[in-house]
């Protein structure tokens, strides 16, 4: 042992006799391991993203929204004047009923109507959105209360002016006082405050595309409060239906919004949990064929699946990770091939000292050991300044360009394990090269 000690000091010794070359030849490891790291730092970010958005959009969700045409909206009567040829009753309460009593795979479900306006407190005013939805919405969305409770069945069944707020809303109104049993003032109508729902730091994009809602600015009543005292389109409908079937609408509104007279449509959402993602593609399905019925044959809903279509975009995100994996990887290689031109170099520059100290007694182990050495230190070396590298550009990547990056323990494990391997495997050659050479024709060598 002591013996390759010794050897491990000359090999020490050599590369400190040649930094610039050992630098040079630890570049492409260097290269290699940051890149090797950044890649798949960007990978994990992508898909802690993509999962943090499945959470923001519920687990097994399915959503229906409705469908209001350009022609209904940009010519009013006209659009009117057809859908009298073929009328839909457009999403509604009802449908949630029937939802509720047919789908077999049900877990949860909620209808969800959302308005834009500003709350007002104490000479202060903010623009948030409020958003009529049922108490099974907080666990579609996983929204945890900070403080407070949920709706109970008495707020929901009476449309009672109650709301639970979001963090940002706390923090503007209420930044010292509890905000339970206070009153805000949404739009003309005063709300008591129930709950207040947990902050949340996650910073994602294309929030309203897949169906998230910035819950940290919005402000939650129960769906009935909304329909009476705020808005209810299904009055357009009601009016163009025959006296006896208006009778089957749960709730009438007082004081129907502005510009709802284009939009029939009583709710902007309903939100509905299957118990299995597998039951995902056949309860879709399934409620396509009710809504149909349910809407006289008129396709004026879209029925999407955020799930699914954050899994195919992780796919996409994982398989361009894994071509730019093995573009840095390639780096690696290549600087496992410039470590063996390297050593290969060194060994026939130092031709005399092998045959020297393998004329006063060095075995052929001892100048392997010493050879290999000096390929394993320089490959660990760059090994360890390409993982600070790596975990220097991903904090900039994050910082700079915008993009999560979260860089694993593992992959910096891999990334170092690889280096280390790529000295061992690349400096083996010349190191055994140099044993094998007869030390007369090294003393001999010009």
């Amino acid at each position: 042992m002591g013996t390759y000690f010794h050897d491990i000091v000359i090999a020490i010794e050599s590369i400190m006799a040649n930094q610039l070359r050992s630098l040079l030849t630890a570049l492409g490891i260097i290269f290699g391991v940051a890149a090797v790291i950044t890649m798949l730092a960007i990978g994990k970010g992508a898909q802690q993203e993509i999962l943090e958005q499945m959470k923001m959009v519920g687990v097994n969700n399915i959503m229906i929204t409705p469908i209001v045409s350009a022609e209904e909206d940009e010519n009013g009567e006209e659009g009117a004047s057809k859908e009298k040829k073929k009328f839909s009753p457009g999403l509604n309460l009802l449908d949630v009923d029937a939802i509720r009593e047919t789908l077999p795979t049900l877990s949860q479900v909620s209808p969800e109507i959302a308005m834009n306006s500003y709350v007002i407190k104490g000479g202060k005013r903010e623009a948030a959105k409020l958003m009529g939805v049922a108490n099974e919405y907080f666990n579609l969305f996983n929204l945890e209360l900070e403080d407070g409770t949920y709706f109970n069945d008495y707020h929901e069944e009476n449309g009672i002016p109650v709301c639970v707020i979001g963090a940002n809303i706390r923090n503007k109104f209420f930044p010292k006082d509890d905000p339970i049993g206070n009153y805000i003032k949404f739009d003309q109508v005063w709300l008591r405050i129930v709950g207040v729902l947990e902050k949340t730091d996650v910073s994602l994009t294309r929030f309203e595309d897949i169906g998230v809602n910035v819950m940290n600015d919005n402000v939650y009543i129960p769906v009935k409060t909304m329909i009476l005292r705020y808005q209810n389109r299904a009055l357009v409908a009601s009016r163009m239906k025959s006296t006896t079937t208006r009778r089957m609408w749960h709730v009438i509104s007082t004081r129907p919004s502005q510009n709802t007279s284009r939009n029939y449509h009583q709710l902007d959402r309903i939100i509905v949990q299957v118990n299995e993602s597998e039951e995902l593609n056949p309860s879709s399905d399934v409620l396509s064929r009710l809504l149909l019925r349910r809407h006289e044959q008129v396709q004026d809903f879209e029925i999407t699946v955020p799930e699914l279509l954050l899994k195919q975009e992780q796919r996409t995100k994982d398989i361009f990770n894994i071509v730019l994996g093995a573009i840095a990887s390639i780096s690696l290689l290549v600087g496992g091939i410039g470590i063996m031109n390297i050593m290969f170099a060194s060994v026939m520059e130092r031709i005399k000292e092998i045959g020297t100290r393998m004329a006063i007694g060095a075995k052929k182990k001892d100048i392997v050991v010493q050879f290999l050495a000096e390929a394993v230190l320089i490959s660990v070396s760059g090994g360890l300044i390409g993982v600070v590298l790596g975990v220097v550009a991903s904090a900039l990547i994050t910082k700079f360009a915008g993009i999560l990056t979260v860089v694993a323990p593992m992959s910096v494990m891999i990334a170092f394990f690889v280096s280390a391997s790529v000295g061992v495997i690349f400096g083996y050659s010349p190191a055994k090269r140099a044993s094998e050479r007869d030390p007369i024709e090294s003393l001999r060598y010009e």
